[in-house]
């Protein structure tokens, strides 16, 4: 029976390396299995195990969206979070038999739902005799082998992510995450599983951790000397064969970055962000690699290692918990060792299957807490605003985030050398669903604008960078041909361009000719009805995953900061609606940017 959402109430390794038994005492294994081979009529040993994997759960627990108060759904009629992975989990290991199964992780764990920052920031997991973290204590109930970092672990600080260690009972990894000073690795680097066989020799398999470079851009004011993030590829080659000369059957990587070989951050940093298939490619010895960071959904995909000519197979299950992983591999014995003689990987889907009930027993409170949390109404809105046009239309509900974040910035400014310029605002659309209803606004309502952690920052930009920035945000749509018929469902996300890396300013206004080619789209950008001036400087509101290089978007990142805030966008916008007391897109909603085609609109 499905679950009454409303009342479901009803250390690590040491670093450097650990070694641990899978399972526990027994030598039997349904997977194991005879066969004559190599023409010696005597039988080969053979042995099967199941790796299995998840990536980028972002503090989704349960199947619920604490920004809607309502369970989640989308369009595939996905499911989210741990209990129901936790089932998933529990079929397979009976299926398989546990001791012939682990369970790892690819990083993004402790960040992304209101679940996760209550437990950072409201009622935080450091604070003396603090609680223990949700995604620590559903993942040790679930029985995880390890877990890489992920980027989003350091969005609440060091001592957050230290405090979340040392509540998990398997190990955290991250090779290419070193101390700043000393360059040795500030995580464990890697853990080494024994898994038991019927035949007397163990299976050594080696879970290689890595994180994603971009840390050292996206989380500056967190790990800026403190810790350094070289590149995947660069460690891989370093570990793995120390891996093999310990001993190692198998080696699996679990990489907290994507397998496209590109990156967001440009050339700000030596290394790629998503280097999964870089690293498969390039690094002999590798066996499997559990893909994070990207959000796809990857069943199995082959790379060619080019110094050996093995096939490496990858697999990336989709984010959130929303699938679940499975790395089947086939072992045989030969000459006193064991050999990967074949290894595939598939997914399964969360969404066949209901919620663990001793997951649900063991954090139906924690989940309540944070219920009421957001449901605190904050004030009232005059009319509803919404973002469902947002990524086509200049809408209230994006100018509201912009003017919080304009007038926060003139505030802070006031008096200063910078006072007098003019302040321009940048902002994305989050989720196309965000929306605040008309009458009461609750928490909830004023952080589903504003699903991510960013703080605020102000830069020094002038006319002419502010022009090459509206140009690159404008690749985000896809060239249509005037008199061309518009399907809004495919005029955006041009060469997979996410949502939130497409931006509006406010302040000025312009035209977005999507006619054109890219780099030319921009027309009759102007400033209080005058054309902006090349020379002329402004003074630019931005988030710091922007000003740090997020987007790979021009000029910002080497632009002046000229002031910089350590709370999170979201809680200015709560806090701004509370002053208020009641919103009114009538006192601050304008268009000030269109879509136009040889100067005629689209909408």
């Amino acid at each position: 029976m499905p679950l009454n959402r409303r009342t479901f109430l009803g250390r690590s390794a040491v670093a450097g390396a650990g070694v641990a038994l899978a399972g526990g005492a027994g030598t039997g294994s349904a997977a194991a299995s005879e066969s004559r081979g190599h023409g010696h009529g005597r039988p080969a040993r053979r042995y099967s195990f199941t790796v299995m994997g998840t990536t980028d759960l972002h503090g989704n627990v349960f199947n619920w969206d604490y920004f809607t108060d309502k369970e989640f759904d989308d369009k595939a009629h996905n499911d989210v979070g741990l209990a129901k992975i936790s089932t998933l989990v529990d079929q397979i290991r009976e299926d398989r038999g546990r001791r012939n199964t682990l369970l790892i992780d690819a990083g993004d764990t402790i960040q992304g739902t209101q679940l996760s920052y209550y437990y950072a920031k409201i009622d935080p997991i450091t604070a003396k005799r603090g609680p223990v973290h949700p995604m620590a204590q559903a993942m040790n109930k679930i029985g995880y082998d390890a877990a890489a970092l992920g980027n989003h672990e350091f969005n609440y600080g060091i001592p957050v992510l230290r405090k979340f260690e040392e509540q998990c009972d398997f190990p955290l990894l991250g090779a290419n995450a070193l101390d700043a000073r000393t360059l040795r690795p500030a995580f464990a680097p890697y853990v080494i599983k024994r898994v038991r066989t019927p035949h007397g020799r163990d299976v050594r398999v080696a879970v290689l951790g890595l994180t994603n470079p971009g840390i050292a851009i996206w989380d500056k004011a967190n790990v800026g000397g403190k810790m350094v993030f070289p590149g995947l590829e660069e460690q891989a080659a370093k570990w793995v064969p120390k891996l093999r000369s310990m001993g190692a059957d198998v080696v699996i990587v679990s990489a907290h970055s994507g397998s496209s070989g590109t990156s967001s951050y440009g050339d700000q940093l030596p290394y790629v962000e998503n280097a999964a298939g870089l690293v498969a490619e390039q690094v002999p010895g590798i066996d499997a690699i559990l893909v994070g960071h990207a959000h796809s959904e990857i069943p199995e995909y082959f790379v060619t290692n080019k110094e050996t000519g093995k096939q490496v197979v990858l697999s990336e299950p989709l984010k959130w918990g929303q699938r679940l992983t499975l790395f089947d591999f086939d072992l045989v014995w030969e000459k006193g060792r064991w050999v990967v003689e074949k290894v595939g990987a598939s997914v399964l889907n969360s969404n066949t299957v209901e919620e663990d009930p001793r997951i649900v027993s063991i954090l139906g409170d924690e989940h309540e807490k944070v219920v009421a949390y957001v449901n605190q109404v904050i004030g009232t809105s005059v009319a509803a605003m919404s973002t469902v046009d947002a990524p086509w239309k200049d809408e209230p509900v994006i100018d509201l985030i912009n003017l919080v974040q304009a007038e926060t910035v003139k505030a802070a400014l006031a008096g200063g050398e910078y006072a007098a310029l003019p302040v321009l605002s940048q902002a994305a659309c989050f989720s196309r669903t965000a929306a605040i209803p008309a009458g009461e606004v609750t928490i909830k309502d004023a952080a589903g604008l504003y699903p991510f952690e960013n703080t605020l920052e102000a830069r020094l930009l002038t006319g002419a960078q502010l022009k090459d920035y509206l140009e690159y945000s404008a690749k985000y749509y896809v060239q249509t041909a005037a008199g061309a018929p518009v399907d809004t469902s495919k005029l955006t996300n041009a060469e997979n361009i996410p949502d939130y890396n497409y931006d509006v300013v406010s302040g000025v206004s312009y035209e977005i000719d999507i006619a054109k080619p890219v780099g030319s789209r921009i027309v009759g950008l102007s400033f209080e009805g005058v054309p902006v001036d090349g020379a002329a400087q402004f003074v630019f509101a931005v988030n710091n995953y922007r000003a740090s290089g997020g987007g790979n978007f021009p000029h910002v990142p080497g632009s002046k900061q000229l002031w910089a805030n350590s709370d999170e966008i979201r809680n200015t916008i709560i806090g701004w609606v509370q002053a208020k007391g009641s919103v009114d897109p009538a006192e601050f909603a304008s268009v000030d940017w269109r879509l136009t085609r040889d100067g005629v609109p689209v909408f």
